[in-house]
């Protein structure tokens, strides 16, 4: 079996969202190497799917890949705070809808040959207009788009994110069923 053995770490950044560690990692051979990973705080994501059969969405930017999208509703899990509690608030704050009874759809981990992350997606059959999201600038728009679109969305590379394409896959396959 080869298990690569973390023999230690050192902090050698930090911010409140996430800290950069260098870890000595022997490798199954006994051999020693240096491996930078990055310790992030978890993720919740949110959704709902309306009686319609459409999903929502939102279509933003991401400035450090130069690229549009659909996304879903996505932050950082506080401390204290429970998963899903921070899924709906998230979907609350970007979307101005709140989400009804939240399901867990999936656990992702996007990057986990660097990154220790943790994204928990979630989603609802209800939702409720309360207002003009709060974290407006999250976003351009904000879309029910029909679930049944989806897969195309994703070949066509306009869902470029792995972790909300994943999970969008999911909820077409469950809701297909």
């Amino acid at each position: 079996m080869s298990v690569w053995h973390n023999r230690s770490e050192k902090t050698v950044y930090e911010n409140p969202w996430f800290r950069v560690n260098l870890a000595d990692v022997e490798l199954p051979d006994g051999r020693h190497l240096d491996h930078f990973l990055i310790r992030q705080r978890a993720v919740a994501l949110a959704t709902a799917v309306n009686e319609r059969d459409e999903v929502l969405l939102l279509w933003r930017h991401r400035f450090i890949t130069d690229s549009w999208g659909w996304e879903l509703a996505a932050g950082v899990v506080e401390d204290g705070e429970d998963i899903e509690a921070a899924a709906a608030r998230e979907m609350e704050e970007e979307t101005g809808w709140r989400p009804g009874v939240l399901q867990h759809l999936m656990t992702v981990e996007p990057s986990n040959g660097l990154a220790d992350a943790r994204h928990h997606l979630y989603w609802s059959d209800t939702a409720t207009y309360i207002g003009h999201p709060a974290d407006d600038f999250e976003s351009s728009r904000r879309e029910w788009v029909p679930l049944k679109r989806v897969p195309d969305l994703i070949a066509r590379g306009q869902v470029p994110a792995a972790n909300m394409a994943a999970g969008l896959l999911m909820l077409h396959h469950l809701r297909a069923s």
